[in-house]
């Protein structure tokens, strides 16, 4: 018998029955066999005020339900067609407490047959959809949406989506069907019996799987063809080619125009890597920068065999150059190039692990259960089993740990899924491609490594350069905290004996590893007494700095500098880390004899018991790392090294951070980078202060070096698309109370908002100033119809309240240091830039503050050389949010006063490309706003 399916659409007057809201417009959809076959549609008098902002949502009034029916005369027409079959909704739970209520309100029974949730069903069927909204959903399978809100309208997308989902969850190869049944039972919708017929139909009809799945062990993948190398060197030349490469670029681009600057950004790279020399270019933004460096850059590799590496700090500049710039230029280039993507480890997938969790889901929480049944759909489809491409729940990201790569390479290749690893099979990629994309972290992970992660290359573009002297400390650096050794001792199983811990000792006694066994069973009671250090050791920490220091940092933490003499409740604290490191130390020792034993035994091992051995030794190695961080962090001295204590006021009192960086990192770049690399290029839009390179160029060690320099202008008309304004009536911040300088900055903030209908950033360099505004915004801000989204207020990363942020019509986005760059707000979704103060490193920063000391110590001025150029490098890329594209216009208001009235000020001004600047009192800027915009 064919299943019946009826899509329900519910609008209301607000979320819940319960407390009077009630239902004004039903949308039904009947679907069988993947086909409409029937719809209706009613407003209903709801016989209830409707609020104003569900008018104004659905486009629904209290005149247009007037003649309406009431919900009595529609609950027929609903119940004739829900009668034996499935409920479908878009976040079912909304749709069927309304039905119900209404349905018993008016004397009927609750509907209490199968239902199904398209929310769910497209997280699971659609793993590497952005986001799940209905409008969401039907953007990314480019459904047309025509009147979101409404619920006829609604019930037909959602309809269009579930037929879509079905047509895909049909499609299924029967093995990845037989893995989501077991899962399946644990959803909210009622998809088992659905998903069991199907595996019936396939088995009985013994139908062929399609010929690109890859079927193997207990998984079905996308099939996958290695690539073939990258050929034989040629005899390029790219300064003859480029006019033709250029003139070839225009015609497979849209909107494609030759700029001096790319051209010129183009030569400088391709001198510099035929000279063999180092070199750094400031780029402004629409420069083009990314096929300025690529084109020569890839010349280069064809002529010389060897690959070029492009390192970049962000995700989706790594996506853009793979995805747009590569694929154009294959297109004009005379000859093939291949290009490879290399992340960290721990960015892949690794099948054996994924395998063994897979059927273990007695202790599964759903979260981890639907993470499951989407990487059974996702390996049907990725090339690449890389963790971006995957849209995880909030619990998903915890499972992502048990599965993610990082085992050691040595036991890797005992594994039998060796062969379609995507870490190994991404690193085999790179070995022959001539341009491998990579990122700051994987670059100086791989020196840190002795170039053990990527293939060998002479020649690099750095882009995002501005922030390699922060990437290098961090991975020059070490960090631990508490919960990072606890979740150490918590993988293995050894603070409750679970987990790995009860395999490995069912895996001792079949073996009769019985000293072994005994060994385990001893090191659990020493971990008990480790335990009881290590919450000691970190108590201690957080009262010794929250002692210390009162002011919180950017992220709300007290931060501690240590120093050499630190006195004697120092000494405690010392003595409890020396008991942690000495204790761990010997429950490694016990560890490691332990799989010294499981290792003799390795004949005798099944291929899964391998993998338990290799996780337990992949576990016992992070122990070691995270106990020795210890050592190193609170016993051991280190010249040129800052340490400090972070601590949460606010958080458990045994959260303490422990951390340590190289106070100059330019020396380890010349020694270890530069001297080693024949051609090294940095390049970003804010390398430049005061038009001089001087401070890059002595942060990063390049001086000696005598690097080719170019600074290059934005071709965008910024005294035409852009304005500065600075109000001279806000007070300054030392003047006033926080309490008065935050109700000051809320009034502005909300003044312009009314002008500019929205469309706002705020940049903070303080999150506690940040999160004190929001509230008094969100309460200026309580009559008007503009929706505020807050950093660290509102749950979400960068991205996703960035996404937000555009897809709402009218709102304003609060950020602190993450958002001063990297976020793209092009057009009509930014008019307005704010910068609250000026963004000067805290002067008790530790890091900053030993820097200053070393500069004193040296003869040089601290504030002009350091703090002042590291602001208006950051002041620059605050600025850069604003003007993306050459139709933007926008307006950047600085409340921060000594941009104006210092003679330091000024320089942040010069350091900008040329744009008006407005001081007058808020009241007049805001109409030269309103006329402006």
């Amino acid at each position: 018998m064919k299943n019946r399916y009826v899509i329900l659409d519910l609008e209301a007057t607000g979320n819940s029955p319960k407390n009077g809201d009630r239902i004004i417009q039903v949308g039904a959809v009947v679907v069988e066999e993947n086909k409409i076959i029937d719809r209706y549609s009613s407003f209903v008098n709801a016989a209830a005020p409707i609020p104003l902002f569900v008018e104004q949502l659905t486009g629904i009034s209290e005149e247009v339900l007037d003649d309406a029916p009431d919900f009595l005369e529609v609950a027929p027409e609903l119940l004739k067609r829900l009668d034996g079959a499935y409920l479908v909704a878009h976040n079912v739970r909304f749709d069927l407490a309304f039905l119900n209520f209404e349905l018993e309100r008016c004397g009927y029974e609750a509907f209490m047959g199968p239902v199904i949730d398209t929310v769910e069903l497209s997280r699971m069927l659609l793993p590497r959809a952005d986001a799940y909204k209905l409008n969401q959903l039907a953007d990314y399978l480019s459904i047309d949406h025509a009147n979101p809100h409404q619920a006829d309208s609604d019930a037909e997308v959602t309809a269009q989506i579930f037929i879509y989902l079905m047509k895909k969850m049909e499609a299924l190869p029967l093995l990845t069907l037989q893995n989501l049944e077991p899962l399946v039972k644990r959803f909210h919708s009622d998809v088992e019996h659905i998903i069991t017929a199907l595996i019936r139909k396939k088995l009985t009809s013994l139908q062929q799987d399609e010929e690109e799945i890859d079927v193997f062990r207990q998984l079905a993948l996308k099939w996958y063809e290695e690539k073939e190398d990258k050929g034989d060197r040629l005899e390029v030349d790219f300064t003859a080619s480029r006019e033709e490469m250029m003139k070839e670029l225009s015609t497979v681009m849209q909107g494609f125009e030759l700029r001096e600057g790319q051209t010129e950004m183009m030569k400088a790279i391709n001198e510099a890597q035929e000279e063999k020399r180092h070199a750094i270019i400031e780029a402004g933004t629409g420069i083009g920068k990314s096929l300025a460096y690529l084109l020569p850059s890839i010349y280069l590799a064809k002529k010389t065999g060897k690959p070029v590496v492009i390192s970049t700090h962000t995700i989706q500049l790594q996506q853009q150059l793979l995805d747009r710039d590569i694929p154009l230029l294959k297109e004009i280039l005379p000859f093939d190039i291949n290009a490879a993507l290399l992340k960290g480890r721990n960015n892949y997938i690794d099948l054996r692990r994924f395998e063994q969790q897979l059927f273990q889901t007695e202790e599964n929480n759903y979260d981890t259960v639907l993470s499951k049944a989407q990487i059974l759909i996702w390996l049907l489809e990725t090339d690449y089993g890389d963790v971006d491409e995957l849209n995880l729940p909030s619990g998903g990201k915890i499972f992502w740990h048990q599965i993610k790569s990082d085992v050691n390479v040595s036991l890797t290749q005992k594994s039998p899924w060796f062969s379609r690893c995507f870490y190994q099979r991404r690193r085999r990629e790179a070995q022959q491609a001539d341009i491998i994309i990579t990122n700051h972290a994987l670059l100086f992970t791989d020196l840190v490594a002795n170039h053990q992660l990527l293939p060998a290359y002479d020649n690099v573009i750095v882009d995002e350069a501005h922030h390699l002297e922060d990437i290098v400390g961090d991975y020059f650096g070490v960090r631990t905290d508490y919960f990072s050794l606890l979740q150490q001792f918590d993988r293995i199983g050894l603070k409750d004996g679970s987990g790995l811990n009860v395999k490995i000792k069912d895996l001792l006694e079949e073996k009769g590893l019985f000293r072994e066994l005994e060994q385990l069973n001893v090191t659990e009671d020493q971990t008990r007494v480790v335990l009881s250090d290590i919450d000691e050791t970190f108590r201690m920490l957080h009262s010794y700095a929250a002692r210390k220091v009162s002011g919180s940092n950017e992220i709300g933490r007290l931060s501690y500098r240590l120093t050499d003499e630190e006195g004697e409740y120092w000494e405690a604290i010392t003595e409890a880390a020396n008991r942690v490191v000495f204790g761990t130390r010997d429950i490694l020792k016990q560890l490691k004899g332990i799989v010294k034993a499981l290792e003799e035994k390795q004949e005798h091992l099944s291929m899964d018991e391998k993998g338990i051995v290799a996780d337990f030794q992949s576990m016992v190695n992070a122990l070691g790392e995270e106990g020795e961080k210890i050592n190193y962090l609170m016993l051991e001295h280190h010249a040129n090294e800052v340490k400090w204590i972070e601590v949460d006021p606010k958080g458990p009192i045994n959260s303490a951070f422990l951390f340590s960086k190289p106070v100059e990192v330019g020396e380890l770049l010349a020694d270890q980078f530069f001297e080693k690399k024949d051609s090294v290029v940095l390049t970003s839009a804010t390398l430049s202060v005061k038009n001089s390179f001087s401070y890059i160029l002595e942060r990063l060690g390049l001086e000696a070096f005598d690097p080719i320099t170019k600074q290059l202008e934005s071709p965008f008309d910024y005294e035409e698309q852009a304005r500065l304004m600075v109000p001279v009536d806000l007070p300054l911040i030392k003047d006033v109370s926080s309490d008065v300088y935050v109700q000051a900055i809320s009034a502005a903030i909300v003044s312009i908002a009314r002008v500019t209908r929205g469309r706002m950033l705020v940049l903070f360099t303080s999150y506690d100033m940040l999160k004190k505004t929001h509230f008094v915004v969100k309460n200026l801000l309580e009559e008007d119809d503009i929706s505020l989204i807050s950093q660290g207020v509102d749950s979400g990363s960068r991205m996703k309240l960035t996404k937000n942020f555009k897809q709402t019509d009218e709102a304003i986005l609060f950020g602190t240091s993450s958002f001063w760059e990297g976020v793209d707000l092009p057009g009509e979704d930014l008019s307005c830039l704010i910068i609250v103060r000026l963004p000067f490193s805290p002067p008790d920063n530790p890091l900053f503050e030993s820097r200053s000391e070393v500069i004193k110590k040296e003869g040089g001025n601290p504030f002009m050389d350091l703090s002042l150029p590291q602001a208006i490098i950051r002041f620059k890329q605050g600025f850069g949010r604003l003007v993306r594209t050459q139709k933007d216009r926008g307006v950047v208001f600085v409340f921060d006063r000594r941009i104006i009235s210092t003679r330091y000020g000024k320089l942040f001004i010069q350091s900008l490309p040329p744009v008006p600047v407005l001081k007058a009192p808020t009241e007049d800027l805001l109409n030269e706003l309103d006329i402006w915009l």
